[in-house]
């Protein structure tokens, strides 16, 4: 056969990270039936949906079964009502938006993946470590990638400081995913500065928004003119444990070039994405509310208080660590000069821990590896009692 195919996909590493994790978990477990792992990999959370989601996606759910009430195709951008509730969010940060900004769709893993389709061959420039997406999108479209090292000397925040005046497509995460850093409202200032002077623009990605708890900013727009060269991508997933659910929503303002890239965005969507179920939108929008948000932030202080006793561990053993109190993430630097498959392979084989090597989001992360807070309570607890041992072992 002659087919041609997108030769791009070739460049690709041939094994996702988490589905490699997920390889070698599988076969240690084969081999060692009886022990109890404890994951501290993924990014997944345990905790269920909140009464208040649960209530309105059994309501939703309800209406689809009754002649008067159902739904068909919904539209494609999302319902005005979602819409609606999203933008008030915003406005608790000082943000307006205009409805038509707004676009809900299924995850935003999807729309960082997606939003590559409507840009051209511009530079790309990636702060690493990284989110796998932002770097395999890009090279499934063949596009030129600059990588930022971020390292312990910045924090792991990479500035634009040195970079060349080239129009480009910068992303951002902020907390970050996989170091769980944060950037200050100067630091941003900085990017959107350097951003309208070079004439890029910068995906700015906000899942975890909601984990923030100091004076830092929650969206990219809290930056002034920061709606004349950043879209914003958020999610449910995290913040109201919708990531079996699926919702998620971008911004991306009618400023940026003259409005051609909101209109394309929508264009693109119309025609690739059917639209969110109503009942997951419905269960949305009740995650919004008053009561919804009080549900989603005291499950989410459960996941920072997993974050603080991890991190209690670390500080005990005078391990160099980022995150974990504006994020579920803390990122750890391998003991003993270890390599991050190393140390990940030590800690599951040792302490039937298992984590995330920190190469696996780009070279910059070699030497390090992820820990979540997503696990329960009790599974925190224990697997910090082995960190303790393990942790003193090898001093």
């Amino acid at each position: 056969m002659n087919m041609k195919i997108n030769e791009n996909f070739l460049k690709l590493s041939e094994n996702f990270l988490f589905s490699l994790i997920a390889k070698k978990v599988k076969a240690f477990k084969e081999k060692n039936t009886d022990k109890e792992v404890i994951s501290l990999g993924i990014g997944d959370v345990s905790l269920p949906l909140s009464k208040v989601v649960i209530d309105a996606l059994v309501s939703a759910s309800y209406e689809m079964g009754v002649k008067e009430t159902f739904r068909g195709y919904p539209p494609e951008f999302g319902y005005d009502f979602i819409k609606d509730s999203i933008r008030k969010y915003y406005k608790k940060n000082n943000v307006d938006l205009d409805l038509d900004e707004v676009f809900v769709c299924d995850g935003a893993k999807s729309d960082l993946g997606n939003m590559v389709e409507i840009l051209g061959d511009n530079r790309i420039v990636i702060p690493d470590p990284v989110y796998p997406v932002y770097v395999d999108s890009n090279m499934m479209a063949g596009r030129n990638i600059l990588l930022l090292e971020g390292n312990e000397d910045n924090g792991f925040l990479p500035m634009p400081d040195g970079l060349s005046l080239e129009e480009s497509v910068i992303y951002l995460c902020s907390p970050n995913n996989p170091t769980g850093a944060v950037y200050t409202r100067y630091q941003l200032e900085k990017w959107v500065e350097y951003a309208i002077k070079s004439r890029s623009l910068i995906i700015f990605d906000s899942a975890y928004e909601a984990f923030i708890r100091g004076d830092y900013p929650h969206s990219i727009f809290e930056i002034e003119g920061a709606k004349s060269c950043c879209v914003e991508i958020s999610s449910f997933s995290k913040l109201a444990g919708f990531t079996g659910l699926r919702c998620s929503y971008s911004i991306v303002p009618k400023e940026i070039l003259g409005g051609v890239f909101n209109k394309i965005w929508g264009r693109r969507q119309a025609t690739k994405f059917n639209g969110v179920a109503w009942p997951v939108q419905k269960a949305a929008e009740a995650a919004l509310t008053e009561a919804g948000l009080k549900a989603c932030h005291e499950n989410i202080d459960y996941y920072l208080e997993n974050a603080r006793i991890l991190s209690n561990v670390l500080k005990k053993h005078n391990i160099w660590h980022t995150g974990g109190f504006n994020s579920p993430y803390l990122w750890v630097k391998c003991p003993k000069n270890m390599g991050s498959w190393e140390f990940f392979d030590y800690l599951l084989e040792n302490a039937y821990i298992v984590t995330t090597p920190g190469v696996g989001f780009g070279e910059s992360g070699e030497g390090y590896v992820r820990l979540t807070s997503f696990s329960t309570k009790e599974n925190t607890i224990e697997a910090a009692r082995r960190l303790d041992i393990i942790l003193e072992n090898l001093r």
